[in-house]
């Protein structure tokens, strides 16, 4: 199989989840090359061809001219999937770039399943598979769905141009006021409904700063008022993949599965040893986190 993906320049560098373009590509053994508005200073390390454009030309993002780049790159790759990020770069510009294709697009892709592109839906209570019938795809992959695969080697670079005026100008991207970004965190303890009271939360928050880790939640605690939503993790919060995943409390449904299931070392704590998320835990620990946290904490903090 023979993808072109379709990186990222944002905030004047290259977009750290661009990495988990290239997990997708590793699942499918597939060949790679790469489209990006960008600078030669700051480029991922891979084996393939890079289609590079200066962004000092052609801004971060302006919608026309970014198209007219990925179809260039696509025209002479001929691949049988365009890849993008699903973030507000790849929600703008696929459908552009599958329009002008006539192609099948398939937004929000967490896993593959017997050849097809796995979706969630209702709000991710459900998933559905989706195959398309023609070729080429244009695809919008969830961040941290596909892990953030450590990226080497030294592409092959060539240089684009795009023909006429842009239309649109982008003024600039902005991040939420909390700043929190999750999908970049080494480690994560994430607090579920199952951790009885928001009193609570402060032996998960202690339990976080002794791992120097950041707070997650899952979404029965983030509708009930106990963290902000910045810090949800799943299919209607962040996707995450950090090095550690701590759940406390956390039952595992499939739309909070699905935002974590690129994390390295799970350890789930659950008074229900059925509990879904110990299909997923690499260590589940059956007991109550009232009880277990404080001693975990203190452990912790005794090697220090």
């Amino acid at each position: 199989m023979k993808l072109l993906l379709v990186g990222e320049y944002r905030d004047a560098g290259l977009a750290a989840e661009v990495a988990g373009l290239f997990g997708f590509a590793r699942l499918l053994d597939a060949e790679v090359s790469m489209v990006l508005v960008g600078r030669e200073a700051d480029l991922p390390a891979f084996e393939g061809r890079l289609w590079l454009a200066d962004v000092d030309t052609y801004g971060e993002y302006a919608p026309d001219r970014h198209k007219s780049l990925v179809l260039e790159a696509a025209r002479r790759e001929a691949p049988d999937a365009v890849v993008l990020l699903h973030s507000s770069y790849g929600w703008d510009l696929a459908p552009r770039v599958a329009a002008a294709l006539n192609a099948a697009l398939v937004s929000g892709v967490t896993g593959l399943d017997d050849g097809g592109y796995v979706v969630e839906c209702c709000n991710g209570k459900m998933r559905r598979t989706v195959r398309p019938l023609t070729e080429p795809v244009v695809l919008t992959l969830q961040p941290g769905a596909f892990g953030q695969d450590a990226l080497n080697g030294s592409p092959e670079i060539r240089y684009l141009e795009a023909d006429g005026e842009t239309s649109i100008e982008c003024l600039g991207f902005s991040r939420p006021e909390t700043g929190i970004d999750l999908s970049h965190a080494v480690a994560i303890v994430s607090a579920g409904r199952g951790i009885g009271s928001k009193e609570h939360l402060g032996l998960v928050r202690a339990l976080a700063d002794a791992l120097g880790a950041e707070v997650g939640a899952s979404r029965p605690v983030v509708d009930a008022g106990w963290l902000e939503r910045a810090r949800q993790v799943g299919m209607s919060g962040q996707n995450v993949s950090p090095g550690l995943y701590v759940a406390c409390g956390i039952s595992g449904s499939i739309q909070h599965l699905a935002g974590m299931k690129g994390s390295g070392f799970v350890l789930a704590i659950n008074t229900d040893s059925q509990a879904p998320i110990g299909n997923v835990a690499d260590v589940l620990v059956v007991a109550d986190l009232v009880d277990f946290l404080p001693l975990l904490t203190a452990q912790l903090a005794s090697r220090c």
